[in-house]
């Protein structure tokens, strides 16, 4: 087995799977990209300044995609990955009456699913590489209070801190870490999709109109490191992630009323 670690990114053709995985290329792992656009993990490779690199185009919604995916990854890489960071997924806003059926079932098998699928097709090669081996699944401030306008979205988000929190109970005994990443508004590609088929304003427009920060997408990758080789099971990132953190866990009441009150589902 090589002695150069590995890590594999799911979402690695854009936004924080492309920043996570140069983080950990410029310090010399052998990275790996998964995604369903081809030509942006090509470019997401391209900005590496080394070859220890790899790329495969599969769905996290197939579950045996994900062996296919993580063997050719492994094969690459020396037979070890010591890393999945767990991060593709979709944004999905407006109320939940304009959300379609379509739209809901997408968003809760990809951001839900497919980070099931993930978390179960890599734990026999993070088992081998462990102990220090890591399962980093990318949450949001959105599982940390529920978001009105992303009732959708803040149930997969909730969920992935879910399947965190039970891994990191149920993986302990085998030496592997279980940790998550809470991101706010971060500035990706994502910022600019509209957040439902019916609305006609992009969410980067809704979150700068409600006085809203939006943090450099670095600032997650480097949380991402941080995350898979400290102690902290969740990592908030961003002003509102630590902002709504601090409330949900000190002023619920406060956050509540605050939450109600500011309440304008993205995409109305």
């Amino acid at each position: 087995m090589t002695t150069r670690k590995a890590i594999f990114v799911t979402g690695g053709a854009s936004g924080i799977g492309r920043a996570i995985a140069l983080y950990f290329a410029e310090r010399d792992w052998f990275v790996g990209v998964g995604d369903v656009d081809e030509a942006g993990m090509r470019e997401t490779l391209g900005l590496m300044k080394h070859g220890f690199s790899y790329q495969h185009t599969f769905d996290v919604r197939d579950r045996e995609a994900w062996d296919r995916a993580l063997d050719g990854f492994a094969t690459a890489a020396g037979s070890r990955i010591d890393v999945l960071a767990n991060n593709a997924g979709i944004p999905l806003g407006g109320a939940l009456e304009e959300n379609s059926v379509t739209e809901i079932e997408r968003c809760l098998d990809i951001n839900l699913k497919g980070v099931l699928f993930g978390a179960q097709a890599v734990y026999p090669w993070l088992k081998k590489t462990a102990p220090g081996s890591c399962l980093l699944n990318t949450a949001s401030a959105a599982g940390i209070y529920g978001t009105p306008g992303a009732s959708v979205y803040s149930a997969t988000k909730f969920g992935v801190r879910a399947i965190t929190e039970s891994l990191d109970g149920e993986w302990a005994d085998d030496g592997i870490k279980v940790r998550s990443i809470m991101p706010s508004f971060i500035d990706t590609p994502l910022l600019d999709h509209n957040p439902n088929a019916k609305s006609n304003e992009d969410i980067r427009t809704r979150v700068t109109d409600a006085g809203l920060e939006i943090t450099p997408v670095e600032e997650v990758a480097k949380a991402a490191w941080d995350a898979v080789h400290g102690d902290k099971l969740h990592t908030t990132v961003g002003k509102t992630a630590k902002s709504l953190a601090f409330g949900a866990r000190w002023l619920p009441g406060k956050l509540r009323k605050q939450t109600r009150a500011s309440a304008r589902p993205l995409g109305k």
